[in-house]
């Protein structure tokens, strides 16, 4: 593959200096070339896909869009940005191993697979960079954001093509997690979980048993305390608004999809839920105060404060499937076509 020049990571407050390329995240003052599915990024209509990864994979296999600008940064770290900042930086590499990095994009940012081998790959990138799990000892991560992003992206693509081409070999940071989505896919399969889907709201409804604890999951490699793994929701279920209940526990959340600029397709925008969160509280008996994260968060929660409700689920059902049919699109992603 015959580039302009050969990339390399900066960090982001050092490549803003200069002219750059930001795969993932956001275009400061001197990108010269956004690559990127977040919302309104100026990326070129060509080169839109609905992961990063895919993005930098159209702009390589697109000569008429190269830019001869060496650096390339994110100004945050996820498995989407890391992954495609290391095919812009190696990819004959990438190229070779195209659909499984693809698949393991969507991983991090969608919970959903095709692949096995692309969920343990998203699993072991977290684990690295968790600080209370990571290997390299709490110690070793920075406290400041812009310093944590630098250092882990640093570390990630040094050692990234030895956890491509041999994950069975880092099986020590993805066998937790990678339990606990089969338990929750077994669950699904026997029954013991189900989803019922409501179409006319684009809603899936998960239902767990009320016993189940709350379990370590990550998430954006964030860890998260979730009751069932999410990707065996989101692989059983394109419905781009989920609601989860385990017993008196509850939780609504818009899927990640809905906050970028999809290119396969145009999930329902997304509804303001505050006035459902002010509608809750005043029925609840027992005190429980409900809020709404906003439809600028990434993946924002419909909860109360320690996430149980008094109320029935017929009753905070009616409310958010009502809320969905009939409220007005409150978040629009994409940028004004050419």
């Amino acid at each position: 593959m015959i580039l302009p020049c050969r990339h390399h990571y900066v960090p982001y407050r050092e490549a803003a200096g200069a002219a750059n390329i930001v795969i993932d995240g956001t275009p400061n003052d001197n990108t010269a070339l956004p690559l990127s599915h977040w919302p309104k990024s100026g990326t070129p209509w060509e080169l839109k896909a609905d992961t990063s990864v895919e993005v930098v994979f159209n702009y390589l296999d697109s000569p008429g869009h190269h830019v001869a600008v060496a650096p390339v940064t994110n100004d945050h770290f996820d498995e989407d940005g890391m992954i495609g900042l290391w095919c812009m930086i190696h990819p004959e590499a990438a190229q070779e191993a195209r659909d499984l990095l693809c698949d393991a994009s969507r991983v991090g940012d969608f919970a959903t697979y095709r692949d096995r081998r692309a969920a343990r790959m998203a699993f072991a990138i977290s684990r690295l960079v968790d600080r209370e799990l990571s290997p390299w000892g709490r110690e070793a991560f920075p406290k400041a954001y812009p310093d944590y992003c630098a250092m882990t992206y640093s570390r990630l693509l040094e050692m990234f093509c030895g956890l491509l081409g041999d994950l069975e070999g880092h099986r020590s940071l993805w066998e937790d997690e990678d339990a606990l989505l089969s338990a929750s896919e077994k669950a699904l399969e026997c029954g013991e979980a189900t989803i019922e889907e409501i179409r006319t709201a684009d809603l899936a409804v998960v239902r767990v048993p009320p016993d189940w604890p709350e379990r370590p999951a990550h998430r954006f490699t964030q860890q998260r305390r979730v009751m069932i793994h999410p990707m065996a929701v989101h692989n059983q279920t394109a419905s781009n608004r989920v609601v989860t209940f385990c017993g008196d526990r509850v939780t609504f959340t818009y899927r990640y999809e809905s906050w970028v600029q999809m290119v396969s397709h145009r999930p329902p925008a997304r509804v303001d839920l505050k006035a459902v969160a002010g509608d809750l509280t005043e029925r609840e008996a027992g005190g429980h105060a409900w809020s709404f994260d906003g439809v600028e968060q990434i993946v924002p929660l419909l909860t109360t404060g320690d996430g149980r409700s008094g109320l029935s689920e017929t009753v905070i059902l009616d409310a958010l499937v009502v809320a969905l049919e009939q409220g007005a699109p409150a978040w629009d992603p994409y940028d004004t076509a050419a």
